[in-house]
This record gives C-alpha cells, sequence and structure tokens, in this order.
C-alpha cells in the first residue's frame, strides 16, 4: 500500500524518482537539497513509501504538543528542543545505538531561503550525527526544475571539509547548487 501511494504522489505532482536501493544500509543519516518547498518533504516521503523504509527527522518540539503528538511520532518525528542547547548529536548516536535499523532524514537548515533568493551555507549537524554515530550519509534530490527526484549517492564522512566538498560536487552533477563554506 505505502508504495503504490508513494508512486501515486509522484504521479499527481508530476514527477519522476529514481532510486537505487544498494545505496541504503541498515543505518543511515539521509540529507535532502534543494529544499525549496514542502512538498519536498512529501516526495521525499513518498520514496520511503516506495522502499519500503521506516524514516525519522528531527523536527521542532513545538510541533509534539496536545493532539499533534500522536500523528508526529507516528509520522516518525523526532521532537527536538530547539531554544535549549542540548547535545543533538549525543542525543541521536545514543538512538542509533538502540535500533537495529535506523535512518534519520534531515533537510539542512538555511536551504531554503526565506525571500526565495537569499540561502546561507548548510548547517553541518547531519555530518556530525553521522561521524558519530559511524553510519554513512545518503544523498537524496528533489529538483524543482526538472520534477525530479531520487536518491543518488552515498558518503561515508571522514572529513568535515572534503566531505562537504564531495556532497556539493555530487548535488552539482543534477544542476543542484549546495552552498558551503
Amino acid at each position: 500500500m505505502k508504495k503504490w501511494i508513494g508512486k501515486t504522489i509522484f504521479k499527481l505532482a508530476g514527477w519522476q524518482y529514481q532510486v537505487d536501493e544498494s545505496l541504503l544500509e541498515d543505518k543511515q543519516v539521509i540529507i535532502g537539497f534543494e529544499h525549496t518547498s514542502n512538498l519536498d518533504a512529501i516526495l521525499a516521503y513518498s520514496i520511503f513509501g516506495i522502499l519500503d523504509l521506516k524514516a525519522y527527522g528531527l523536527i521542532k518540539q513545538d510541533w509534539f504538543r496536545g493532539p499533534m503528538k500522536p500523528i508526529m511520532t507516528k509520522l516518525g518525528g523526532i521532537p527536538v528542543d530547539r531554544s535549549n542547547n542540548k547535545d543533538v548529536v549525543g542525543q541521536m548516536v545514543d538512538v542509533f545505538a538502540q535500533h537495529e535499523k535506523f535512518t534519520l532524514v534531515i533537510a539542512p537548515e538555511a536551504t531554503r531561503a526565506k525571500n526565495g533568493v537569499e540561502r546561507k551555507p548548510i548547517r553541518t549537524g547531519f555530518w556530525h550525527i553521522a561521524k558519530a554515530a559511524n553510519v554513512p550519509i545518503v544523498l537524496i534530490y528533489a529538483h524543482a526544475k526538472t520534477k525530479k527526484g531520487g536518491l543518488f549517492a552515498k558518503i561515508y564522512p571522514t572529513n568535515l571539509h572534503s566531505d562537504l566538498i564531495k556532497i556539493k560536487q555530487h548535488y552539482a552533477e543534477l544542476g543542484i547548487d549546495v552552498r558551503i563554506e
């Protein structure tokens, strides 16, 4: 059923997808670009449905209040208190250690411009989580201009600067600009 729903969403949205299932492991951090609208999240979760992959994402704690809490939890949300400078990396390493299979999905902050033009360099929390948890980073994309998306590359974190350059190069091959410092 999840596969059918995922494929139907892509078809209704007029998008095409590619998935290289060999990129997936039992544990990984998946990052996505370009993050231009909330449709990106819907398309990503459609791909996860097609792959029958349970994915979790870090979501602002405010979304876990009242009747939204069970919904956000069911969707794989992990509450994050952004007002408190907690050790999110350490918390996520513990979560990875507690599961035989775990996929964390992150759209690095600053990838979606608030005014539609200005884009800041990506945040690197995803890299620190993957490195500390000793898991690969799988790249997913949603390219609005071509209406194509999918999983397309994987890196194993070794050195922050060189890994960011690799990530930038992988996305550049698809015509997607990832800003790094």
